[in-house]
């Protein structure tokens, strides 16, 4: 069952109360899992049972996301504040440098706190950050018309769509190399989460002029990406091995952005890779 955890940070107005929600699973050294922007913790589902039967799997919906409240005013979305946030969160959760996992916003995350030696490990899935501006432009009007599109369709629509692949593929085909496979509930809740997200405007512009520039060094780094990743265009992952030259750089094929439902047991071997190193 979902729990929450708020702690306390400073902010331009004084210290402030945040709360993160999150799910857990599994016993083990900690594992936290990080979603994308516009997403939700759900996204983990289908790797989560294989890595909980080896770790303790934190599944985090970030702040302004999924069922976590927006950041209080003062608090920015931007990557040092959101990396500072997710460390408190661990600590009080009792958790020293877990195991990190992140997809998208979440893969970049993960990269920065690995950068400042706050993870055991980071396995990154098609992180952001390493776009050229034209590439960015083209990633962000992208999940901009996604959001305006889940929040022109109305939820009986939503739910008639995710009832057939075809269905399926319209809502959610854009990051998903294979749609069909997503369960029709989850194609719903994801749409919500993407249409409520209270942070999604707020991260996207904290990301305009956001590239990762530095080495991650002193952990094992896995960066893997999608083949058919239509949102992140894989050739950043070429980007992303030149800068940490450490890092394992590793290829998904038939996987889309959210490469988790596309091939679970592939996703879940290269994050236990990883953490096992």
């Amino acid at each position: 069952m979902t729990a929450t955890a708020s702690f306390t940070v400073e902010s331009a107005h004084g210290p402030q109360t945040v709360t993160v929600a999150y799910d857990r699973a599994g016993s083990g050294e900690p594992l936290v899992l990080l979603h994308g922007i516009g997403h939700h913790g759900q996204a983990w589902d289908p790797v989560v049972p294989a890595l909980a039967a080896q770790y303790d799997v934190i599944t985090v919906d970030l702040p302004g996301f999924g069922v976590s409240p927006g950041l209080p005013d003062g608090v920015p979305y931007e990557l040092g504040s959101v990396a500072r946030i997710l460390n408190a969160f661990s600590e009080s959760l009792g958790i020293e440098r877990p195991h990190l996992a992140g997809n998208s916003l979440g893969g970049l995350l993960a990269l920065e706190l690995g950068r400042q030696k706050l993870a055991r490990s980071v396995t990154a899935l098609s992180p952001g950050g390493f776009y050229t501006e034209g590439e960015r432009i083209y990633a962000f009007r992208t999940l901009q018309a996604m959001r305006a599109g889940a929040r022109l369709l109305p939820l009986s629509l939503i739910e008639r769509l995710s009832r057939s692949a075809a269905g399926r593929a319209a809502l959610t085909g854009t990051i998903y190399a294979r749609p069909a496979r997503r369960s029709p509930e989850a194609a719903v809740a994801e749409t919500l989460a993407l249409r409520n997200a209270t942070g999604f405007d707020k991260t996207l512009a904290a990301g305009l002029d956001l590239r990762f520039t530095e080495d991650v060094t002193g952990l094992p780094v896995t960066i893997a990406w999608g083949a058919k990743d239509r949102l992140l265009l894989r050739r950043q992952g070429i980007r992303a091995k030149r800068l940490i030259p450490d890092a394992r750089l590793i290829r998904l094929p038939d996987c889309g952005h959210v490469p988790m439902n596309d091939d679970p047991a592939l996703v879940a071997r290269v994050i236990l890779d990883t953490a096992g190193r």
